[in-house]
């Protein structure tokens, strides 16, 4: 049986016993029919991972923290990716490889060319639907702290705000990563399926970010965020 890690938003503590949360308990017991008497490890973002021992398996999973250890799996390059909202399955396979990948924080963008437009119930249910990708993009991934996902906003909002070291990407611009020099924190915006207009791109570069091109290529959005996203790591991360 593979070792099974999960996150739990709540204080853990060596020698505590804490009982599983309705997901935990559902994926552990339900789904993986794991054993009393087994060891997992847990996490709740806080850089640590916890590793437990099931003690308890009723209608509920208790679980016993019996040692604690740094998780050293975080990239020193902190990426927020801007991801224009792209069509069901396509973002949440790039929002799953971002994590995987060690992005920081995730916004996402409603920009012109968007063909999905969410808003109220739609958009909290979709909100809520990504938020989980993330959760178990992270436990799959070894990783200890929880990516932000921040609320859905449109392109117009999102560059009015403070953008740290933006790099856009854009196909015919002539620089490319290697002509920039390395940073610590960026933020890499991406359009959606249809690509950011060239109003968009415009008032990007007025928001002091930079235009960046990854090849001669054309990509897909979601290749796009994955190949921008371990460029990245490679050049200034991990």
């Amino acid at each position: 049986m593979k070792h099974v890690r999960l996150y739990q938003n709540t204080h853990l503590q060596i020698g505590n016993k804490i009982i599983l949360d309705d997901y935990g308990y559902h994926h552990l017991v339900k789904v993986l029919r794991f054993p009393q008497g087994k060891d997992i490890t847990l996490f709740n973002g806080d850089g640590m991972n916890y590793h437990a021992r099931v003690a308890k398996v009723k209608k509920y999973c208790e679980v016993e923290v019996l040692s604690c250890t740094e998780n050293h799996s975080e990239s020193k390059l902190k990426i927020t990716l801007v991801q224009g909202i792209a069509k069901g399955e396509r973002m949440d396979f790039l929002i799953q490889k971002a994590v995987e990948l060690g992005v920081s924080k995730i916004v996402p963008v409603m920009s012109e060319r968007c063909v999905v437009r969410l808003k109220g119930e739609k958009l909290i249910k979709r909100h809520k639907h990504w938020q989980k990708i993330i959760i178990g993009a992270t436990e799959q991934s070894g990783r200890a702290v929880i990516p932000e996902l921040a609320d859905t906003i449109t392109f117009n909002d999102f560059v009015s705000t403070q953008i740290t070291n933006g790099l856009v990407l854009h196909h015919q611009s002539k620089m490319s990563l290697f002509d920039i020099d390395p940073l610590s924190e960026v933020t890499i915006i991406i359009g959606p399926e249809g690509g950011l207009t060239e109003s968009e791109i415009d008032t990007t570069l007025k928001s002091d970010c930079r235009a960046i091109r990854l090849g001669p290529r054309i990509l897909r959005t979601e290749t796009a965020s994955i190949v921008a996203i371990a460029n990245l790591q490679l050049l200034w991360g991990s």
